[in-house]
């Protein structure tokens, strides 16, 4: 459980009426939860997972040790034909399961992750080296994080775009957005659209339609 607030005192209180209730150990500032690593300092607080990425690299053994500049190539666009089928998707699913997770704390490989997670019924080859290109750019980047710092302003700036029938699938366009809260972000998304845009215009309404909704 983590209590926070701006209150020493009340925080103090609802940490002595919960002893009082359950059997519980104050574990101090926060540090550490669910493979978050959280870091205060005089300026701010910095989240990350480095230590989440070093444990999915030894479970991925990827065997050799280079890195890569992007976590995908520019231009690719995978398909579900692409390549021979794996004989074992379970690797597949596991690893791109925790690429989910640590998304959470890395904008910075969301696109294709999402990408990723569309082939998880029936990867192949091809999807899989991509899935270990994504492994290899983690190894390369591992100790990037996200920062809030706590002289902030509170006022909102968002961008939104949209990338139009990206999916050679279905011709479907994908949106994506980011929200920051002063020089915090705070919100990021990637969605494939519902519908078919006739147009990269259409594409880039219904993604800042997603933004709009988001943000109220």
């Amino acid at each position: 459980m983590i209590i926070t607030g701006d209150d020493p005192e009340y925080i103090a209180f609802v940490k002595a009426r919960l002893r009082d209730q359950f059997l519980m150990t104050d574990l101090g500032p926060l540090r550490y939860f669910l493979g978050i690593e959280v870091s205060s300092t005089s300026d701010g607080f910095y989240i990350s997972q480095e230590k989440y990425i070093q444990d999915l690299l030894a479970r991925a053994a990827l065997g050799d040790e280079r890195t890569v500049e992007t976590p995908m190539e520019l231009n690719v666009k995978l398909q579900l034909t692409d390549g021979d089928p794996l004989s074992d998707p379970t690797r597949y699913r596991h690893l791109v399961g925790s690429l989910v997770y640590l998304a959470v704390t890395r904008p910075d490989i969301s696109y294709p992750v999402h990408i990723l997670s569309q082939f998880v019924s029936a990867p192949t080859t091809v999807h899989y080296s991509h899935l270990l290109r994504v492994l290899r750019y983690l190894r390369g980047t591992i100790t990037r994080r996200l920062f809030f710092p706590r002289s902030s302003s509170l006022q909102l700036q968002c961008y939104s775009d949209a990338t139009w029938a990206s999916d050679p699938s279905d011709r479907r366009s994908l949106s994506a957005y980011c929200v920051f809260l002063g020089g915090s972000l705070i919100a990021w998304k990637m969605k494939k659209q519902t519908a078919v845009s006739c147009s990269s215009v259409e594409a880039e309404l219904r993604a800042m339609a997603l933004l709009t909704a988001e943000v109220t």
